[in-house]
């Protein structure tokens, strides 16, 4: 009755229940240890952390990877988890069987190892199983024999590899090879301590060798001078707005302080596209005829420019059109031929440029192919005929000005179920006829050295009314204040030194007219 109205009574954990028996923080002891440490799990080899292939065992259940267990054993001869001496001979080959959902299992009562099993092997033949196999079958009926395949063993031929009630063994930081920082070195390793110049060359012959020793002689490392080049901004590519280092830098601990505003410098090729006013020109002569092709410049700049550069180096010669959908479009520009190659002239891919008066409109639209918003390269099509829903997804650069009957014979060739066509379109060579930025770039520079003449004109002119408003030097008091006589002594003397020589080279001479 007591014990009842106790129950009744205390219908709460205490605290020593909570922190000692059910739960809650527990105090720093010894028994605790084994919660705190890094637990390798069964499955992984000792010495490389990383799951074993060919697993191999010591006596005392510490498992390895083949390959790594030799290397160790031949370089230090101890054991990596011990420290004790040991022989290769003393390994035990293990024999871990997997079930069908590739698990780690015990082979006699097909329970699937976990971190919570009690898993033990047998030395005589290295098969792996479970603790509940071995000692219901085997030491409980005092049958020592394999029970796999019937080999005799000992009781203690029995390796435990993993016990749940003792995990100290799988503590990372106990290993003696962690704790003495033992590694085994790679042979590129080994070869780069005793030589670093040659430790990434397996086999050299003595030619070699004499020529790297040479060159690690005779060489002496350019020295990097400090890059004091710096873009300034002028009438041209300077923007109405500053580059915001002084703002910056007055709340940024990271930065220099910066206390003289300047203004941020435009690229140069939108300084360009301002002055190109006029289209451009192309020729594209494939193998079915020639494709004149007029560029809208001066609405698309970008795009423009960057297919009348690819046609002026050669980018699109010998590249075929790998596309071709009849009454929709043919594309081409890839050099890959695959459809999913080719760059722009800047190396990235460049942003779209949509002009509500350019529409996909009628036959022999010239519109840029893309894989998505922003996305231009060199790939571009031609239009068979109106296709309005391209419109705002599409960049249009251009028509088709002249050979509409190139453009028939290139819809009319078959195409296999790829749309690819059967008979090869390939774009010969590109002419350019006309090309706008060049011209652009021409005036650019022109109309910089005019800026750069007139800078130099106002220089010297300022220079010049600034002598002029300097006072007068007086050299002495009275007449001729301001002038200086030493200068005209001087010249006195050399008239009359001419006139001496004058004098002096009347006669006979050398005789040299006779």
């Amino acid at each position: 009755l007591a014990s009842h109205f106790n129950h009744i009574l205390y219908r709460y954990l205490t605290y020593t229940e909570w922190s000692e028996l059910y739960g809650g923080k527990k105090t720093e002891s010894l028994e605790n240890d084994h919660v705190k440490f890094k637990r390798l799990p069964f499955e992984h080899c000792c010495i490389t952390m990383a799951p074993f292939e060919m697993p191999y065992s010591d006596t005392q259940g510490n498992v390895f990877e083949y390959e790594a267990i030799l290397n160790f054993l031949k370089t230090f001869k101890i054991n990596p988890i011990t420290g004790q001496k040991m022989d290769s001979k003393a390994l035990v080959k293990l024999n871990f069987h997997k079930n069908a959902t590739d698990e780690y299992h015990c082979p006699a009562l097909f329970k699937p190892f976990s971190k919570n099993s009690h898993i033990v092997a047998v030395a005589v033949t290295g098969n792996v199983y479970c603790w509940e196999a071995i000692d219901q079958l085997n030491i409980k009926t005092k049958n020592w024999k394999d029970l796999v395949d019937d080999t005799p063993f000992q009781r203690k031929d029995i390796i435990t590899i993993q016990d749940p009630q003792h995990l100290e063994k799988f503590d990372i930081s106990t290993f003696h090879h962690i704790r003495k920082n033992l590694r085994v070195l790679s042979e590129e390793e080994q070869l780069e301590r005793k030589d670093p110049a040659s430790g990434r060359i397996k086999t050299m012959n003595l030619e070699t060798k004499e020529t790297l020793a040479q060159l690690q002689k005779d060489y002496q490392p350019a020295e990097e001078e400090a890059t004091t080049s710096k873009r300034t901004a002028d009438k041209f590519n300077a923007a109405h707005y500053s580059t915001g280092a002084v703002a910056a830098s007055f709340t940024s601990t990271a930065m220099v302080p910066v206390s003289q505003i300047e203004a941020a410098i435009i690229d140069d090729d939108l300084v360009k596209y301002e002055r190109v006013k006029k289209k451009g020109y192309v020729r594209l002569n494939t193998n079915f005829g020639p494709l004149n092709l007029e560029l809208f410049c001066d609405q698309t700049p970008r795009a423009c420019d960057n297919f009348i550069k690819h046609c002026a180096n050669g980018y699109y010669n010998n590249v075929m059109f790998h596309r071709s959908i009849r009454n929709f479009i043919v594309q081409g520009g890839d050099p890959t031929g695959s459809g999913a190659g080719g760059e722009s002239i800047w190396g990235t891919k460049f942003e779209d440029e949509f002009k509500p008066n350019l529409t996909h409109t009628g036959r022999g639209v010239l519109s840029m192919a893309n894989s998505g918003p922003n996305t231009n390269g060199s790939q571009f099509f031609i239009t068979y005929r109106s296709c309005k829903h391209l419109d705002g997804k599409h960049t249009i650069f251009g028509k088709l000005v002249g050979g509409l009957e190139t453009l028939q014979k290139m819809e009319n060739i078959e195409v296999d179920n790829k749309d690819r066509p059967i008979e090869d379109i390939v774009i010969e060579t590109s002419q350019v006829f006309v090309n706008p930025f060049a011209e652009a770039i021409e005036q650019l520079a022109k109309e910089r050295e005019e800026e750069a003449a007139s800078k130099e004109e106002t220089v010297k002119k300022a220079e010049q009314q600034k002598r002029m408003k300097e006072p007068l030097k007086v050299y002495r008091d009275g007449v001729g204040k301001y002038l200086k006589l030493q200068m005209a002594a001087k010249k006195t003397e050399m008239d009359a030194s001419a006139v001496k020589k004058k004098k002096l080279g009347s006669g006979f001479g050398d005789f040299s007219s006779w």
